[in-house]
Order: C-alpha cells, then structure tokens, then sequence
C-alpha cells in the first residue's frame, strides 16, 4: 500500500440505483444488500487511493416527498432540508456498509471514514429557476395537480412537481473536504448533488431546487484537485444509439468528440447526458481522467478496463496508474 501524501486522490460517483435497482420496493434490506458489491470494490480501492465518495438521491427524496403527501399533521419541510436528510442517511448507510467491507478485506490501515453535510452554491439568476423542469416526488391526477401549490408537469408516470435544476458553481466545504483526504480519511459528501445554496451577503439561504449529482461531483473533483473522477451508473459505458439494435458502447471518446454527440442527441439530458456533460468538463478544466462506467465495474474501470473514458484530447490522454 503506498503512502497517504503518494495516493493519487479518486472520486466515485455513485448513482441512486446503488441503493435502489429497477423492480425493488427499496426496502432498506434491499438498500444495504445492494450496497455490498461496489462497497467491496472501493475497500479494496482505499489500499491505492485517497477516496471521496458522492451519491444520487432521487429515489430517497421522492420517498419522503411522498411521505409529506399523505401525512398533514406535521409541517411539511422545504425540499433543501429534505436533501439534507437523505444525504444523513445515506450517508450512514454508505459508511456503515464500507465498514463492514474494510473489516472484512483485512486492511491493517484502513482509512477513517466521515460523512459530510455539503452545501453547493447556485446562481439565483441561474436560467433554470425560470423554467423549473426537473421532476420530482410522487405523481398525480390532473385534477390533483391542478390544485397544488407548486408547478407539476405531465411525464409518463403522471403530473409531477417539478423544480429548478441550476449549474453548481462551488462547493463551499472544498478546503474542509481536501484537508480530511490529505489526512487519509474517506469522505463522503455532496449528497444528492449537495444542498443547493445561493449567497444573500454573508450568509447562505437554501432553495428549492435539484443539483444534478454528477455535475457537483465534477466540481467538487475540479475544485479538491482529484486524480480520476468515475460516475458509477446502472450501465456499462455512454452508447450511441442507446436501446437500439446497432447501440454502441465507447471505451473511449474525446471532449470533442463528446460534444458532437450530444449536439446528435445520443446522450439523453435526463440520463446520460449529465454524465456526460460532467466528464467533458472535469477533463477539460484538468486533463485528468474521467471515466463513466457500471457500479460492478468500478475497480476494474479505475484500471482503465471497463467504462467509457472521456479525455481532454489524445495528446492529454492520462497513463493509468500501475
């Protein structure tokens, strides 16, 4: 294992299917059995690598947005507080299972592990507040929907609520959470994207909108001066012509190439478009590797085996650390 200040410094992104996968209830049996595998992987990963972790939350959220919906005896709460509740308790769970994970591989120095409450600022003239389109939370009727007291559009599950969903612009913990990695801790942080903040003076005021998870985690990678960025997903790469029957999955595309794909709409902007977005950035801003991969493929793809890799150009392209 090499020494703390010589680890190059990774960030996993985690999606929400880690916790919870197409079919399931999500039960929390189901949430923490899910967990195992990719837990296992970044145990294993701590032996080479200063970690930071970061995961989804959309089915959690959606889950107490529910609750709120069928109980009025107590205040309703605003969603950045709702956030901030998930990122608790995924958080728990995460650490707890990763626990679990170190114990077992037998490490004789496995890293401290902490848990982050993280905010994200926003820009409170951000576009997106003007046309909120991200949805969230249960569905309705149109008649159920038309007396709500928040804008709902309709999808394929219904009328939905649906809230802003503007770029991040810092992650205010950044000196916080590069300082716990340099010490050889293990963090998780920046939870369903992060709290979403805007700065009114000195102060930061939460509001009511959704940080696109993998966007932060790119920041946060930019801002902490991270190594590789991985977003672990329910798939195995980024594909042109996703779900067709010539789909095809990319080892490897550059910032340029991403770009002429997304403008061909082969990466859809309520699915892999972010990722892709947020990969196309971090290796821009760094010419450091960015790689978009499954959750069962996490190790591998940090050796440069699986996943789809997005680098800033080919004379940039990162050797894969031995």
């Amino acid at each position: 294992m090499q020494q703390s200040a010589e680890k190059p410094v990774l960030l996993v992104a985690l999606g929400g299917n880690a916790l919870i996968q197409k079919g399931q209830v999500g039960t929390m049996e189901e949430q923490f059995e899910n967990l195992k595998r990719p837990m296992a992987q970044i145990a294993r990963l701590s032996q080479d690598y200063r970690i930071i972790l970061t995961h989804g939350n959309a089915p959690q959220v959606g889950n107490l947005l529910l609750q709120q919906e069928c109980c009025d005896a107590v205040p309703h709460l605003p969603l950045e507080i709702l956030v901030a509740q998930t990122q608790g308790q995924m958080g728990y769970m995460l650490e707890s299972t990763l626990d679990t994970a170190l114990m077992e591989s037998g490490l004789k120095a496995a890293p401290g592990l902490v848990s982050l409450i993280s905010y994200v600022v926003v820009d409170e003239n951000d576009p997106a507040f003007r046309n909120p389109s991200k949805p969230i939370g249960p569905s309705f009727s149109s008649r159920k929907a038309s007396n709500l007291p928040y804008p709902t559009q309709k999808t394929a599950k219904g009328y939905r609520r649906v809230v802003a969903s503007p770029k991040p612009l810092t992650i205010v913990e950044k000196r916080e959470i590069r300082k716990l990695i340099d010490m050889d801790f293990l963090v998780i942080c920046c939870g369903g994207g992060g709290i979403p903040v805007v700065r009114e003076g000195r102060r930061f005021c939460g509001v009511d909108a959704v940080i696109d998870k993998d966007l932060a985690s790119a920041k946060l990678a930019e801002e902490v001066g991270v190594d590789i960025f991985v977003m672990a997903t329910d798939v195995e790469g980024a594909a042109l012509n996703y779900g067709a029957n010539h789909q095809e999955y990319l080892r490897t595309m550059t910032v340029a190439q991403a770009q002429q794909y997304l403008e061909a709409e082969h990466f859809p902007p309520g699915s892999m478009g972010p990722k892709v977005e947020a990969a196309m950035g971090f290796a821009q801003h760094t010419g450091n590797r960015a790689v978009i991969t499954s959750l069962h493929a996490i190790k591998e793809a940090v050796a440069g085996g699986a996943g789809t890799e997005i680098i800033s150009s080919p004379a940039f392209s990162t050797p894969v650390p031995p």
